[in-house]
C-alpha cells in the first residue's frame, strides 16, 4: 500500500514515505534544506503599515513564518497584530525586532497565536516568541525606548516599555497597564528636565501604586523611575527613583 509523505509540526518538512516519489527525492530534499535554512537564519522584514499580518507555515514549501528573524516596519495606520498560525503541535521559536512608528495616535503592536490572545510587543524591543500552537509568549526581552511629548496623553504604557518623556511643552498623563502580571516593569525617564514645571502624573488605572489608591505625579527635574507590579494588594511599586 503506498503511503502518501507527511509534514513535520515545527517547520512542516516533507517526510517521504519509504517507497514514495520516486524522483521527487532531489526536489523535496532541496525545499526541505531551504526550509532549515530559513528555521535556523531566515530574516524577514514584514511591513505593518497598512495592516495586520499572518505568517504561513506551508507544509512543505518555504513561507514567511518560519523565519528565524523577523523585523518589524513602517509607521503604523492603526493598531495592528502579528499572527502565527495554531493547531496541535504546531511550535515555533522565533526573534522579533520592532522598529515600526507608533505616532501620536499611540498605536499598539502585539503577537498571538491565531487561537490565542495578544501579547502588546513594547516600543523599539527586541523580543523572543515561543508559540506552543495555542498561545505565543515572548520569553525574552531586549527593551528599547520611545519617547513622547504631550501629544501622546494620555499615553497606555505597555509591560517592558521604557519611555522618554519630554513635558517641555505641557505635562503628560501616563495610564498604567489595567491588568498587569508580578513582576510586570515600566520606566520613565525626564527626557528635558521639566518634570517640577510641567508634572508626568501615572494612572493607576484600577491597581494600588505603593500601597496607595492615588495617582503618582512625578515632580522633580531630571527623575527616572522604574515601577515593578508585585500583586494586588502593593500594587506597583518603586523599582528605582532617582533624580
Amino acid at each position: 500500500i503506498n503511503m502518501a509523505s507527511t509534514f513535520s509540526s515545527d517547520l512542516k518538512l516533507e517526510i517521504i514515505t519509504t517507497g514514495e516519489k520516486a524522483g521527487q527525492w532531489g526536489g523535496i530534499t532541496n525545499t526541505n534544506l531551504q526550509i532549515l535554512e530559513q528555521g535556523s537564519s531566515g530574516v524577514l522584514d514584514v511591513d505593518m503599515a497598512s495592516a495586520s499580518v499572518t505568517l504561513l507555515l506551508t507544509d512543505g514549501a518555504t513561507s514567511n513564518g518560519k523565519n528565524a528573524y523577523l523585523r518589524l516596519h513602517g509607521t503604523l495606520a492603526g493598531d495592528r497584530t502579528i499572527t502565527m498560525p495554531s493547531g496541535a503541535g504546531v511550535t515555533r521559536v522565533w526573534v522579533m525586532k520592532d522598529d515600526t512608528v507608533r505616532g501620536t495616535s499611540n498605536r499598539t503592536l502585539g503577537v498571538l497565536t491565531a487561537s490565542g490572545t495578544t501579547t502588546q510587543i513594547p516600543p523599539g524591543a527586541t523580543v523572543l516568541c515561543r508559540s506552543n500552537g495555542t498561545e505565543t509568549v515572548m520569553t525574552i526581552l531586549e527593551k528599547g525606548y520611545a519617547t513622547i511629548t504631550d501629544s501622546n496623553s494620555p499615553y497606555a504604557i505597555v509591560a517592558g516599555a521604557q519611555v522618554f518623556a519630554n513635558t517641555t511643552a505641557n505635562p503628560i498623563e501616563i495610564d498604567l497597564p489595567a491588568s498587569p502580571a508580578v513582576g510586570d516593569e515600566v520606566t520613565v525617564i525626564d527626557a528635558r528636565g521639566t518634570f517640577n514645571s510641567n508634572n508626568l502624573t501615572f494612572d493607576r488605572n484600577g491597581q494600588p501604586i505603593n500601597s496607595g489608591t492615588s495617582n503618582l505625579a512625578l515632580s522633580v527635574d531630571g527623575q527616572a523611575v522604574t515601577l515593578v507590579y508585585v500583586d494586588s494588594t502593593r500594587g506597583w511599586a518603586y523599582k528605582t527613583n532617582t533624580a
